[in-house]
């Protein structure tokens, strides 16, 4: 009897490896591993929906009914404890043993523990998965003032679920500006001025020295030694992949699980996708690369013929305080040959060119407007041609569209 494909873990990831191995191997048996009481479910709802119902079904990746139409086994509330390779089994809390053909490893992140005094205060949140945002909801009273540490996407949508609930909300944030991994000075500026306009205090450049109380939270302490009272801090300051699992085997580790350009480790027959994962020296930490890691290591589980694990363009869609807003590639100024920048109708684009190619976008136009973006960078369409000094960034824009459409014409 052929072992089953077993996959720690929970996530995005899991789901899509689980369905690649189930589009090519329809026989064998798929176990899916998770520490929750939960099917597996959307993690980016934790912030973009904080204040909605996140128990109902519309947070699950897929409904119970997919898994049990592909004879997928979802063992919830099961913790893998061990891991012993040379046999090909794991174990679980329970004392089980489970043999495995193929192994995918898909346990994801923690937050990043922050590394301040007062840290342990009661009061004092990080929000990775349901029981994390359960607890901080269930903590606010009527009144709560809540510190958001951390600028960043994650951060930011917290701010604006907290805010529109109704609490007092302060954003701290370490460095000069919001957002700087996704956006343009400009954008950032801009979406500072559009949280104070939201009644968000926002701290640039500040630095936590402290969290202040006795028992719970009653303030943050900067290192300028301004104080910034609230009764919650939610912080958000990184990542760290749970590798525990694999530290007595011998899985090469580093930051994450070590793995090669098909997803595998360096043990035969294990994979690792995800948040977990580490590729050429960096862990991708996105929902869009652990959806898509997983989706390739499932594929290479079943398949005979391996497929190769291509980085996605990085999007981020902003939707938060009002605004629609898109990120797409690179966009560092001091990283390209040439930032064009534009305002129409009062949205603010800026494209990012290097060697004659776009190679990011930022515009506040919304979702529906990035796709050619997106395509122009993944396609790296050349601006041969285009005199970019004298065009506006609609005609750079139309241009582009022209030649992913295979037309061309004059700029």
């Amino acid at each position: 009897m052929t072992k089953p494909y077993v996959i720690i873990g929970g996530g995005v990831a899991a789901v899509h490896a689980a369905k690649a191995i189930r589009d090519r191997d329809e026989v064998t048996e798929i176990i899916i591993f998770g520490e929750e009481n939960h099917l597996p479910y959307s993690r980016i709802k934790l912030t973009k929906g904080l204040f909605t119902d996140l128990h109902s079904e519309k947070v699950l990746i897929k409904k119970e009914k997919w898994y049990l139409a592909n004879r997928i086994t979802v063992c919830t509330s099961t913790r893998v404890v061990a891991l012993r390779p040379d046999l090909r089994q794991i174990e679980t809390e329970d004392g089980r043993t489970w043999e495995y053909g193929k192994l995918l490893l898909c346990m994801g992140a923690r937050n990043r523990a922050f590394p301040v005094p007062g840290a342990g205060l009661h009061g004092v949140h990080s929000i990775r998965d349901m029981k994390d945002a359960d607890t901080l909801k269930s903590g606010l009273t009527s009144g709560s003032r809540v510190a958001v540490i951390g600028g960043g996407v994650q951060g930011l949508e917290t701010a604006w679920a907290l805010r529109e609930a109704g609490y007092a909300v302060t954003v701290i944030e370490a460095s000069p500006r919001l957002m700087a991994r996704q956006l343009d000075r400009h954008s950032s500026e801009r979406l500072r001025l559009e949280l104070e306009s939201s009644g968000v205090t926002v701290r640039l450049h500040s630095g936590v020295a402290a969290i202040e109380g006795t028992g719970s939270v009653q303030g943050i302490r900067l290192e300028d030694g301004s104080q910034v009272p609230c009764d919650h801090v939610v912080y958000s300051i990184g990542i760290q992949p749970n590798t525990s699992i694999v530290k007595d085997t011998d899985l090469e580790v580093r930051n994450g699980i070590v793995v090669n350009d098909r997803l595998e480790t360096s043990i035969a027959g294990i994979y690792a996708a995800g948040d977990v994962a580490e590729l050429n020296g960096h862990v991708e930490g996105l929902w869009g690369g652990a959806l898509e890691q997983g989706r390739t290591a499932g594929f290479n589980m079943a398949a005979d013929d391996q497929e190769v694990y291509v980085k996605a363009v990085p999007v981020t869609l902003f939707n938060a305080f009002g605004i629609s807003l898109f990120s797409i590639g690179t966009v560092d100024e001091d990283r390209c040959d040439l930032m064009l920048t534009g305002e129409q109708n009062g949205v603010y684009t800026a494209i990012f060119v290097k060697e004659n190619t776009i190679i990011g976008a930022v515009s506040w136009e919304g979702a529906a407007a990035s796709l050619s973006y997106k395509e122009a960078v993944e396609r790296k369409i050349g601006l041969e041609g285009m005199n970019l000094a004298g065009m506006d960034i609609a005609s750079v824009m139309d241009e582009v569209k022209s030649r992913l459409s295979g037309k061309t014409c004059s700029a």
